[in-house]
């Protein structure tokens, strides 16, 4: 369903249903997100909805389209934030009568609601709601993460030398061979071969351990020897924890992706080897390739493990080709870049940051913070560098300015001192 198409929801008594039944959305997304989709919808017994006629529900709640229909669902944050509680003491205040099942306790406010919680502790951590609309998010990505990878057909790159190709040397667990998957997944990088792999190919282990980089498994080609699993390439590098006596160049991983990237711009195809999970490539594997790679490590205890040692050429491979994006971007997110992030408040400018100084030291003229006329100049010196050192968003100015307020302001009556 295209963003923003009408979702086959309902509104009754300002809660969003599932158009067609009397299920709240706000437990058609608390099942699925506790359950797994699948169990979710079985559980509910929903007649007439399956995992595609699920997917706008979720879309409808995870883009809170609800809030342009003026709709909330109760326990949710929205909600909280529409009525305007800010605090506990507004929440409780909001509510005729709050009970507990935990205690005799009983909380009385101005309003009209009543609610039984479980306890006092967990009433202060709950109130303000559940961020059901993040809850749908997570579901609508499993669902479509589980479409992509079913459609996925582990076609190799789609033009020869793209990318450089991972050959595991007798590989000697499945487990292992997923794992690598995985890390392949991570960077972009699709193309594994396997020579002599221990526990035989294709193997389930692999599968279940590759955690959703099946297209990656299911692509990969098993050879009954190195000379077989390298003959279509022109470069190939040998990875290994240990020296050895070769006349050959020894590059770091950045290095040798450096250099294939170079060579594959030329038209060449290039691939990289890892050795047995428990000695490594045999001598005689490594004198047969063009250079050796070796990582920066400790010397005293260098050996890494098989996806470890993929991932660590896969990160530079995608740092150089700067492809990746720093961690995961959904349909709901921008790409994050390197530095400080403002979380769409932009940086204060001079006015509002000298408004603020004149605050504060306004406030503490009054309250005799500056007991010596002398000293004065150097402590407004002092605290001015401290605040303009944090570079203060104009969201946090504000926030500076209503916690000096708060802290000069008379306390209001029935409030008991600390």
């Amino acid at each position: 369903m295209a963003r923003g198409e009408r979702a086959p929801v309902a509104i009754r008594n300002g809660e969003p249903i599932v158009a067609g039944t009397e299920l709240p959305v706000a437990e058609l997304v608390r099942a699925c997100h506790a359950r797994t989709a699948n169990i979710g919808l079985a559980e509910l017994a929903m007649p007439g909805i399956d995992r595609a006629g699920l997917e706008p529900i979720l879309a409808y709640c995870a883009e809170r389209r609800c809030k342009s229909e003026g709709a909330t669902c109760p326990g949710c944050r929205l909600r909280t934030e529409q009525l305007g509680l800010q605090t506990l003491d507004d929440f409780i205040a909001w509510h005729a009568k709050i009970e507990f099942t935990a205690s005799a306790l009983s909380l009385r406010g101005r309003g009209t609601q009543t609610m039984t919680a479980e306890s006092l502790e967990v009433l202060a951590k709950t109130w303000a709601g559940e961020e059901y609309w993040f809850w749908a998010r997570r579901v609508l990505r499993k669902l479509r993460h589980g479409i992509r990878r079913a459609r996925l057909s582990g076609a190799p790159p789609v033009s020869d030398g793209a990318a450089p190709v991972f050959i595991l040397v007798r590989p000697q667990l499945a487990d292992n061979i997923g794992m690598v998957a995985r890390a392949l997944a991570n960077f972009a990088l699709d193309e594994l071969r396997l020579v002599e792999p221990r526990d035989g190919w294709p193997n389930e282990k692999a599968r279940i351990a590759a955690s959703g980089a099946n297209f990656v498994v299911d692509a990969a080609q098993a050879f009954a020897t190195l000379g077989e699993a390298v003959a279509d390439l022109s470069w190939v590098a040998a990875t290994s924890a240990r020296q050895r006596d070769l006349a050959k160049p020894v590059l770091t991983p950045e290095q040798a992706v450096r250099e294939m990237q170079q060579r594959m711009a030329d038209g060449q195809r290039c691939g990289i080897l890892f050795g047995p999970e428990r000695n490594g490539l045999e001598t005689d594997e490594v004198a047969n390739a063009d250079a050796l790679v070796m990582a920066p490590v400790n010397p005293n205890f260098a050996s890494l493990n098989l996806a470890q040692a993929v991932l660590l050429v896969g990160y530079e491979w995608m740092k150089l080709a700067g492809a990746g994006t720093l961690g995961r971007v959904t349909t709901y997110e921008e790409p994050v870049e390197p530095g400080m992030r403002t979380r769409g408040s932009p940086p204060a400018n001079k006015r509002e940051v000298l408004g603020f100084f004149e605050h504060l030291e306004a406030e503490l003229e009054a309250k005799d913070y500056f007991k010596s006329p002398e000293k004065r100049p150097s402590m407004v010196q002092n605290m001015r560098t401290m605040f303009t050192r944090m570079g203060a968003t104009e969201q946090e100015i504000r926030t500076l300015r209503g916690i000096v307020k708060a802290l000069v302001q008379p306390r209001r009556r029935g409030r008991d001192s600390p």
